[in-house]
């Protein structure tokens, strides 16, 4: 069963009772309840949001991912449990003894997926992709080409409308708010998994900023970007004026959890895929394999 992503808001007021998150709406004074077991995501998109250290504990216990956003609606933090598998230590242990050939072997397959399936999703816009399929056919061990970089400024010079003129960049304008909302709601569900699989995402296979908490999550979290990127495609597709991130916007990124994907010719939701990657991940590490599992964008 795919986990529950909750998105708040509004003012509310956040208690546990009996198991049950339960929910108290500040403006309407309407009281609401959930399952704590089914949430996987919560998100806290609101200045006057009160949550009691209570819920906070029990979620955590429950591997939910916790998101709270600033007070210009983006996500600036991510909390995760510290307890997220049974045999946590033996496979802390693997993932820091893995080799460098090893990361850099996997690491090669990363970005040789991230690139197929930017090129798949460029061939459903209409848009030409064989140089792309030729970047991901070229990807050596460890990158060392650096396709990745060649495939994005192919990729982001065309994946949206010509009129744009778009530029990639963290902090420039629309639709990069879009793909930033996105992507944060990705790396949750990512770092989610990754500690649910006993890895920890702080050591990643490739990025190593020292500055970064979720190395690992970005890591992995890069042949689903594309997923994302698909429906930020469709809202500004759908919507002439996407200027603003309206609530019909969010809702449609709230729900990339849910996305199907494939994965070895297996249809799942994209939070289930998720997790066959990082488990796949972590037996790379444990027992040498050099195959980790990522989606085919269809």
């Amino acid at each position: 069963m795919i986990k529950r992503t909750l998105y708040f808001g509004n003012p509310a007021y956040l208690k546990t009772k009996d198991e049950q998150l339960v929910i108290e709406l500040q403006e309407t004074g309407e009281i609401k309840s959930a399952p704590i077991e089914d949430i996987g995501i919560l998100i806290l998109d609101h200045q006057q949001i009160t949550i009691t250290q209570a819920v906070l504990a029990k979620l955590l216990a429950n591997n939910t991912a916790i998101i709270t956003c600033d007070n210009t609606h983006h996500p600036v933090g991510l909390q995760l449990t510290l307890d997220g598998h049974t045999l946590q230590s033996q496979k802390f242990k693997a993932q820091i003894e893995a080799s460098l050939p090893l990361k850099k072997q996997l690491w090669q397959q990363t970005i040789a997926a991230k690139i197929t399936n930017q090129a798949a999703l460029l061939q459903q816009e209409r848009i030409e992709n064989k140089y792309m399929l030729n970047l991901a056919a070229c990807v050596k061990s460890g990158d060392s080409d650096n396709c990745e970089a060649r495939a994005a400024v192919y990729y982001w010079k065309n994946i949206f409308p010509e009129f744009l003129q778009f530029r990639r960049e963290r902090y420039g304008p629309p639709p990069n708010n879009l793909l930033n909302y996105g992507y944060a709601i990705l790396r949750a569900i990512v770092a989610r998994s990754l500690v649910s699989s006993g890895l920890l995402p702080t050591l990643g296979i490739h990025h190593r900023n020292q500055y970064n908490a979720y190395c690992l999550a970005d890591d992995v979290m890069e042949p689903y970007r594309p997923f994302v990127d698909k429906v930020v495609c469709h809202i500004i597709t759908m919507n002439g004026n996407f200027l603003e991130m309206t609530p019909v916007m969010k809702k449609q990124l709230l729900e990339i959890a849910g996305m199907d994907v494939t994965i070895e010719g297996q249809k799942s939701p994209l939070m289930n895929a998720v997790q066959r990657t990082t488990a796949s991940l972590a037996k790379c590490f444990e027992t040498g394999t050099k195959k980790i599992l990522y989606p085919e964008l269809i």
